[in-house]
């Protein structure tokens, strides 16, 4: 039986661990860390003694490939997929708005929820839309502006007003791309918005978790490999790739313990994926410019008030630090049933924001809040638990994009994967598992001829 060594047990490398144990590979998955989940777990808050996540993971129907990797492991029990698009935001002078898709076909769904999203005027409503279909039409044609654009760039270029990229705009770009609309690559945002909205009914629906991330996807993964004589080991740290006639033919832990493979498939991130390699694939074309990749944090509050202060799953807020507000309680029926409740707020690449003191990131979060949402004026705070993700994923801006590495290297036994090499996506769940899917078929494709 050929075996298989993957480096990293996150979402990318769970999802080529499971097709190369399905496919009969002997797969050896090693976690540096005491657990699995890479960038996207959860932990028990010792406080209240609840599963919070390291931050708030919302998917959507188009998420095809992860949808379909739970399903394969047993775990699409533990989702939650609303019916028809449903997105409620929240403005300072505006009001409440809400962006709501109707069971008519793709693209006709969405027509009535632009149309009524009544936090733009009449004019913005109508531009959105064509603006839209006019984006389609450049990712179509494979305009090279994509390529060279920021998404603030190309939005300007379709004529969409202030209020219009504010309100409507801004909040998908920041929360798909983990990165500010003046930075991020206008290609992969067109990539999210035809796969999200211009497709079926179904791709448009939010999906989201009811436990925690790591209850999602990591234990079922873990069994889905070993119960196919596969070994998936925490606290596996690597030292480095052994290699030999151009070949990786080990993978050395820090321990001094070697594992030999005869293939070798890494998730882990660029900088840390750098450290790993022998000199003459550091060198690599791709490889080359690992260095050069920026990251882009997210900062995630978890906040316990003596009342619920939230009706809906969850909320938008504009022209606030905070981004998104989830109503953790409603969605993970974790609590004590003692009225309380809890929720989930995110700041999506907010740079600045992660170097405040937990502290002050607390107070900011509940005062934007209480600011936008009536109902949690009343009410009285019980705790706070901020987490810092400084390196969530790489900043997806337009040099970024061209840099990527595809998942074959130099070497033809070694290959990549994770949310940042070459996927066509922005690095989202799905495209990690689009990638450790790819690396695996790469895999299966390269040991099937030796």
């Amino acid at each position: 039986m050929k075996r298989v060594a993957i480096i990293g047990g996150g979402f990318a490398g769970l999802a080529a661990g499971v097709d190369l144990a399905a496919q009969g590979f002997e797969v050896q998955l090693l976690e540096a860390r005491p657990r699995l989940g890479g960038r996207a777990y959860s932990f028990t808050d010792e406080a209240s003694g609840e599963i919070v996540d390291n931050g708030q993971h919302a998917m959507m129907g188009c998420y095809t490939r992860t949808l379909a990797f739970l399903e394969r492991i047993g775990a699409t029990r533990k989702l939650l997929r609303q019916p028809n698009l449903h997105v409620e935001m929240a403005h300072p002078q505006r009001g409440r708005g809400a962006i709501t898709g109707s069971s008519l076909p793709s693209p006709l769904h969405l027509l009535g929820g632009v149309l009524g999203y009544r936090l733009l005027s009449r004019a913005e409503r109508v531009g959105a839309l064509l603006g839209g279909m006019r984006l389609m039409a450049m990712r179509r044609r494979s305009d090279p502006r994509l390529a060279q654009w920021t998404v603030e760039q190309v939005l300007v270029s379709l004529g969409q007003a202030p209020n219009a990229r504010n309100s409507f705009w801004h909040p998908v770009a920041i929360a798909t791309l983990n990165e500010s609309p003046l930075r991020a690559a206008a290609a992969p945002f067109a990539e999210v918005l035809a796969r999200a909205f211009f497709r079926s009914r179904a791709d448009s629906q939010f999906v989201l978790p009811k436990v925690g991330l790591s209850d999602l996807y990591t234990d079922d993964a873990r069994a889905f490999i070993e119960a196919r004589g596969g070994s998936v080991a925490v606290k596996s740290a690597i030292a480095e790739l052994s290699m030999n006639d151009d070949q990786v033919r080990a993978v050395r832990l820090r321990d001094g313990m070697s594992i030999p493979a005869d293939a070798c498939i890494s998730t882990v991130p660029p900088r840390a994926l750098a450290s790993l390699l022998p000199q003459p694939l550091r060198v690599a074309s791709s490889l080359s410019a690992l260095d050069q990749f920026d990251a882009s944090p997210i900062v995630s509050t978890h906040l316990w008030f003596d009342r619920p202060v939230l009706a809906s799953d969850f909320v938008g807020l504009l022209s606030t630090a905070t981004q998104w507000v989830f109503n953790r309680s409603k969605l993970i029926a974790n609590g004590n049933g003692d009225g309380r409740q809890c929720v989930s707020a995110v700041i999506s690449a907010g740079r600045d924001v992660v170097e405040w003191e937990t502290g002050r990131i607390a107070d900011t979060v509940v005062s934007d809040l209480r600011s936008l949402v009536p109902a949690a004026r009343a009410a009285q705070l019980l705790r706070s638990v901020v987490v810092k993700e400084k390196h969530a994923t790489i900043s997806p801006t337009p040099a970024a994009e061209r840099l990527r590495p595809p998942p074959q290297t130099s070497v033809d036994n070694f290959f990549l994967a994770g949310d940042w090499v070459q996927t066509g996506l922005p690095p989202t769940i799905e495209s990690a598992v689009v990638s450790g899917q790819r690396a695996a078929q790469l895999v299966a494709a390269r040991l099937a001829e030796h």
